[in-house]
């Protein structure tokens, strides 16, 4: 029979029902579904793949994604899934920015599970409303316009929770929305010169404003779950983060449109942008048949409709497949996702995410990531040495 062991980090909540649904279809199907979840960080998945393929037991499927993938193809111990791929035209329906992803050397290694947008503006309606905020905010300029009538209303403008992931999403988000061409360079392609230029400085000084002025101080220490929660109940105008925010507000019962309502978060350049991250599932090669025909199973219900939907709709995220119709039981947030992605793939806006690990290694990551956070929680550093210090940062990990 088909046999499975899931190494994943999907532990609680929406997450964990989720694949709950996948094991449910798997053992339907006639397989023998087993999982190993591996709470917190993926830093701790990799620590049990890690241990895993020295004791000579790779698992047959491991949730990786971005560089992951591409370092662990180069051991030579990724399964190929070329043949399953080819007869079930996954290259015909996967979004074209997943492709290099799930298939670093040309062969198809992993299944996408999903896609993520990060560059979301979430927002109260009330507070808006009440400190005179006519309409979701399409710039930088005309967001800090906005920020200026909350905070002299009372309210909290940016809703946030300070930590190296947290404040990492709201920096590539501004720069991004402030020059596309910078993100690629420095955050994409890791280009160190790139980080220390005058651009990368203006990044830093609207990440400066926002958490010197628009932030409170309550963002020290609060759980990042309860961010989201902020916003719905009208205590904060605004959040940027990615779509699982869709996930948090639905448990929390808050209804789009009346609590919180969506946008792309603000861009300079006047065009559907689009942040992708992607969850997906590598396999390993095995010498057990029934193994091997796990991992076809497996890679097959993960891209069926069916899965893309369930799986997604309790998520927040979009289908990795472009072909699904979002018409019915998906958010409207969730629609717009897949309606700017097909636009930014048109207009050629779209980029992958360094906050979510979908671009550049992970040290360099790392020493990225961990110089803004120490930006923000040094409020007399300036925006010149918050580039530098980036710069130098990545530079020592290259």
């Amino acid at each position: 029979e088909p046999k499975t062991n899931l190494l994943h980090q999907w532990a609680t909540g929406s997450d964990a029902q989720a694949i709950a649904k996948l094991g449910e279809m798997f053992t339907a199907k006639g397989g023998k579904w087993e999982q190993t979840s591996i709470a917190g960080h993926t830093a701790n998945t990799l620590a049990k793949l890690r241990a895993d393929v020295i004791a000579g037991n790779a698992p047959p499927a491991v949730q990786l994604k971005g560089p992951e993938i591409a370092e662990w193809n180069e051991t030579g111990m990724t399964a190929d899934l070329d043949e399953l791929a080819a007869s079930e035209g996954w290259e015909k329906v996967v979004a074209p920015e997943l492709l290099p992803v799930m298939k670093p050397t040309g062969k198809w290694v992993a299944a996408p599970m999903n896609i993520h947008r990060i560059n979301w503006l979430w927002a109260s309606p009330k507070v808006m409303q009440a400190a005179g905020v006519a309409e979701m905010p399409k710039t930088w300029a005309e967001f800090n316009a906005a920020c200026d009538k909350i905070v002299a209303s009372g309210k909290i403008c940016i809703s946030h929770s300070t930590a190296d992931w947290t404040d990492s999403t709201v920096f590539e988000v501004v720069l991004y929305g402030q020059d596309i061409d910078l993100y690629r360079k420095a955050f994409v392609e890791g280009d160190v010169e790139a980080m220390r230029s005058p651009g990368m400085v203006k990044a830093f000084e609207q990440m400066r404003l926002m958490t010197s002025k628009y932030m409170d101080p309550g963002m020290v220490g609060r759980d990042w779950d309860s961010m989201s929660a902020l916003v719905g109940k009208g205590d904060a105008a605004f959040h940027i983060m990615g779509d699982w925010t869709i996930g948090l507000l639905t448990a929390a019962g808050f209804k789009e449109g009346t609590d919180y309502v969506c946008a792309q978060a603000p861009t300079d350049w006047g065009k559907p942008g689009f942040i992708l991250n992607s969850d997906s599932v590598v396999f390993f090669k095995q010498k057990d048949q029934d193994y091997i025909d796990g991992q076809k199973l497996l890679a097959s219900l993960i891209l069926s409709p069916d899965f893309q939907t369930v799986f997604n709709q309790a998520k927040g995220s979009i289908p990795a497949r472009l072909d699904i119709d979002l018409s019915k039981g998906f958010n409207p947030c969730q629609q717009l996702s897949q309606k700017d992605l097909q636009a930014s793939i048109k207009d050629g806006t779209l980029v992958r995410s360094m906050a979510h690990n979908m671009t550049i290694p992970q040290k360099m990551r790392g020493a990225i990531m961990d110089a803004i956070t120490e930006f923000v929680a040094t409020p007399d550093m300036s925006p010149e040495d918050g580039a530098n210090a980036m710069a130098d940062a990545a530079e020592a990990q290259k």
